[in-house]
């Protein structure tokens, strides 16, 4: 399983999404609180670049926010990341119905 670190708040609605979602995926996550522990403000920006939370990493690949984490999962590249499904090979896109074949002959 990768190692998932996330910098967090208490009062952030995102950083809820980002962990129901991690959670929903049965994944554990070491959370960094960021209003209790100032100093990890000064880690998490030098790491991310940002100054919002959530900033998760999934190993050494900072994924984002709530929002990037999500986009991440609706275009099915979040579970390969998390080592629960096989890495998408390009060009190996699940087959999809367009109007012509849908069309009667």
């Amino acid at each position: 399983m990768p190692e998932i670190v996330m910098y967090t708040t208490g009062m952030c609605p995102y950083c809820v999404r980002a962990k129901m979602l991690l959670q929903r995926k049965g994944m554990h996550w070491e959370e960094k609180r960021i209003d209790i522990d100032h100093g990890l403000m000064g880690e998490m920006v030098h790491r991310s670049k940002r100054r919002t939370v959530p900033q998760i990493f999934i190993d050494d690949y900072h994924v984002g926010g709530y929002d990037d984490m999500a986009e991440l999962d609706a275009l099915g590249r979040l579970d390969p990341m998390l080592g629960l499904a096989p890495p998408r090979v390009p060009g190996d896109a699940a087959h999809t119905l367009d109007a012509s074949e849908d069309a009667p002959t």
